[in-house]
Order: C-alpha cells, then structure tokens, then sequence
C-alpha cells in the first residue's frame, strides 16, 4: 500500500532517517516521513496505515488528541513500533512515559532519564526465536551496539532480543579477558488490540548502532528520495526487514 507506513523521527532524511529510509526503499516498502523537529500533522493520519514507526520523536510533538487517533489505527490492526534514542521511551526529551502512546508498547517506560551508553560495546543476543530474529547469526556473530534505552517488559509480552554490557580487559601477560554483564531487554513484542506492538532499545542510526550498522558479509548500498545514501551490513537490512514486515498486517 503506497505510504502505508509513517516514519517519524531521526533528525531528518539527509542524517539519521537516512539509515531506516534507506533500508525500507531497498526492501521496496514505501512510507511518509516526518522529521523530529516537525509536529505531527492530523492529515497524515487521515489514510490507511500498516505501521507507525517512532524513532527519536518527542512526544511534545504529537498531541493527546493525536496520540489517540494513533491509537486507534493500531487497535483497528496497525503495528507501532518504537526506536531508541535520546528523544524515545523516556530519554532525555523523549518523555514518552505517562502517554497513550507509551502506554500502547510492550514495555514500562521509565520516569527518569533511560540512557545507557557502552564504552565496550554490548552484544545483542537472541532470548527467543521469533520472526524478527529469524535466519540470522545470533550465535554466531552476535552484533554489537554502543546504547540504548533501559525498560522493562510487561506481562505477556515476548522478550525476544537482549543486550549483554561487556566487560574487557588486558591482563598481566597482556591477553585479552572478557566478560558480560547482566541481560537487558532489548527488542519486546507485544499486542494492542488488532495490532502487534514492538519497542527495539538501541537505536537504527550511529552512533548507539554501533557495530551493528556493518552486521553481515556483504555490502548493502541503498537511498531513499531525499535522503542520504548508505552502506551497512546485509544482515543488519534484513533484521531491520523482518521487524517491519512482522509488524504490518
């Protein structure tokens, strides 16, 4: 369905947005875009949608009334889905707490700033099998990423991604340790009404990516009309495929 999907947030298209318009116009999705420092507008809410994505978008930016038009294109079947970021779940200036549309997602968004950044990097590692995660080295080569958003998953919800902190260091003889720290829920996905529902921690964009940017063992290159063009990791486009695909109708 042409501009099925609304992609709201990432700076604009010639900088973070670039990296998920990217990816969408090479899997062949068409989407509406509207950048952070833009509010809202009701008329793009007034077409059909599949899917609402949120990534690094206030929620001053979107009013209640709006927020709870949102509402009702996912209770009516539409997937939501929520990026990390400085400006998502709390953040800081995210403050998505305390909203409809926070309250919509699979997770418990907290009421203080929910930053976590990495200096060692955090592996992403696969805590059950799901559509998403499907068909990818997990086990294998788990990608690494530099941050994300701290929350916690509600009941009856699935918890299929973590992140596990590393922590490095080079010993007396000068070989490397290496150990992880406790998991962190990372990608959960859930359901509000008819629609499917999924908060992903980390974000889509450096820097909190990290390595995950460059996830596989070929070259994706891909441009969105109007948008920067990219190079990242196959794996890393196909993650991000299936997470979308999964959550439209």
């Amino acid at each position: 369905m042409p501009g099925s999907i609304l992609y709201c947030g990432d700076t604009d298209l010639t900088s973070a947005a670039a990296y998920l318009a990217g990816v969408m116009t090479h899997a062949g999705m068409t989407f509406d875009y509207v950048p952070s420092n833009v509010p809202l507008d009701a008329a793009l809410l007034e077409v059909p949608r599949s899917l609402i994505i949120l990534s690094d978008y206030p929620a001053a930016m979107i009013p209640l009334e709006l927020q709870d038009h949102v509402i009702d294109h996912v209770e009516d079947g539409a997937g939501l889905l929520m990026i990390g970021g400085w400006e998502s779940f709390r953040g800081s200036g995210g403050n998505w707490n305390d909203t409809l549309i926070g309250d919509a997602l699979p997770v418990e968004i907290a009421k203080e700033d929910d930053r976590i950044n990495f200096d060692q990097g955090a592996y992403l590692r696969e805590a059950l099998a799901s559509v998403p995660t499907a068909g990818l080295p997990w086990r294998e080569r788990s990608p690494l990423i530099g941050g994300m958003n701290r929350f916690h998953a509600k009941p009856d919800t699935r918890t299929v991604l973590e992140a596990l902190p590393l922590l490095s260091r080079f010993d007396a003889e000068n070989n490397l340790e290496m150990t992880t720290m406790a998991a962190i829920p990372a990608l959960v996905l859930g359901q509000c009404e008819l629609g499917k529902t999924a908060a992903f921690a980390s974000d889509v964009a450096p820097h909190w990516v990290g390595g995950m940017v460059d996830w596989g063992n070929e070259r994706v290159t891909a441009q969105a009309v109007g948008a920067g063009a990219i190079e990242v990791g196959n794996w890393y486009a196909l993650f991000w495929k299936q997470l979308l695909e999964s959550l439209m109708p």
